[in-house]
């Protein structure tokens, strides 16, 4: 075998080597984005933002979301905690908006934070922490 065949033999095996193991990465990152994507976590935080009186007045109707879904998700003995990044796609204007999430003993996920950043580069809040998601039962006289 002359030098020039073992050279382009070394060279096929480092070439497949390399795509498998891209192919593999690429496979975990693909499979990372989809279960972000679709999480109830990330659910609630379309939800919340599809009806939050707040970002409508700024970009008009909810109409979708990008198609990457970032962020994290940590669940650990039925508590849990996700901060969920997705871009709000409105009838005036597209923004990239962040939701907190967090859960407590197996319950649904609640929004405790959220905010989008407005075209000057501002983070604008859409939670006021004063103002419950649930509303306030009525006194009793």
């Amino acid at each position: 075998m002359t030098t020039k065949k073992i050279v382009i033999i070394i060279v096929s095996v480092v070439v497949a080597l390399g795509l498998l193991v891209g192919v593999f990465a690429g496979g975990i990152v693909l499979f990372v984005f989809y279960q972000v994507g679709h999480s109830d976590a990330t659910n609630q935080a379309r939800t919340f933002l599809k009806n939050n009186e707040r970002l409508k007045q700024d970009i008009g109707e909810v109409k979708d979301f990008g198609s990457f879904v970032t962020g994290s998700i940590s669940v650990q003995n039925g508590s849990g905690s996700a901060l969920i990044n997705l871009k709000v796609i409105g009838a005036r204007k597209t923004v990239n908006a962040t939701v907190e999430l967090m859960y407590r003993n197996g319950q649904q996920w609640r929004v405790t934070g959220a905010s989008y950043t407005n075209e000057a580069g501002q983070t604008v809040g859409l939670l006021n922490p004063y103002q419950s998601m649930v509303p306030a039962k009525p006194l009793a006289a």
